[in-house]
């Protein structure tokens, strides 16, 4: 499975969209990833191509239902923050476990290397955030003083 961990630009990982019975490959998308981007390309007569950097994508689970389980191929759901491309998924591929744990040690390196952190910001219902008291809708810098007026400005 795996071509070439030195060159970025060639194919470590490629696989078509199968048909979910019988797992044949019979569609027009494909999806190829090298150490830096996951691509995606789609058509016959008029093509689309998509390509993310693996760093923007932040989270990866895989679905199987009973034809793929039966067929040996799943879907692999990846949550991105690239604005074209957005949430995606990459469709009925064979051997999706292996696809996933590459992806996932891909885009780990791949974070890593560029120094991405993701923040997860917790806020209830209440406009409680994790570590304090509610916010008023005007108090935005956390002082417990409402914003505005002149007195911040002397």
């Amino acid at each position: 499975m795996v071509i070439s961990m030195k060159n970025t630009t060639e194919p470590i990982w490629h696989d078509r969209k199968r048909i979910t019975f019988f797992g044949l490959p019979f569609t027009f998308t494909s999806y190829s990833a090298t150490n830096e981007v996951l691509y995606i390309k789609q058509g016959f007569f008029s093509t689309t191509e998509d390509e993310v950097r693996l760093y923007r994508i932040m989270d990866i689970s895989l679905k199987r239902n009973l034809f793929q389980k039966m067929f040996g191929i799943g879907t692999i759901h990846c949550c991105s923050g690239d604005k074209t491309l957005g949430d995606f998924d990459i469709v009925n591929i064979k051997k999706p476990r292996e696809v996933k744990a590459l992806l996932s040690d891909l885009i780990e390196t791949q974070r890593e290397s560029k120094r991405v952190v993701s923040r997860e910001n917790i806020v209830d219902n209440t406009g409680h955030h994790d570590d304090g008291p509610a916010l008023t809708p005007d108090d935005f810098d956390d002082d417990d003083r409402p914003f505005g007026g002149d007195e911040d400005f002397h």
